[in-house]
């Protein structure tokens, strides 16, 4: 069971892990320059997180797109998905555990 769950969430871990690296290489060689709130990468990490990977991908570059020098930005807040998963300390996404007394 546990290598089906894993297979699961791979594809959407690895995009994970993607931005995870576009945001600790890439993006600070950019600066400060995304009109919105939350930044475009957190804005992504947190949608492919919540909401899957093809939702979230969709969500995220639609998010891109208006994030041009002729859109105002603002605040674009990401509303809470799924609670069917969790999230560990690296941002991956994992299956939550069931606390079963015996």
């Amino acid at each position: 069971m546990k290598v089906l769950a894993w297979l699961w969430l791979l594809p959407r871990n690895a995009f994970l892990l993607f931005i995870l690296g576009w945001r600790k290489a890439i993006s600070p060689l950019y600066g400060d320059v995304c009109r919105y709130y939350p930044t475009c990468s957190s804005y992504g990490l947190q949608q492919v997180q919540q909401r899957g990977l093809i939702f979230g991908s969709v969500l995220t570059l639609w998010r891109i797109i208006r994030c041009n020098p002729w859109s105002a930005g603002g605040v674009d807040e990401v509303k809470p998905g799924s609670q069917r998963f969790a999230i560990n300390g690296r941002g991956l996404v994992v299956f939550k555990t069931t606390s079963s007394t015996k």
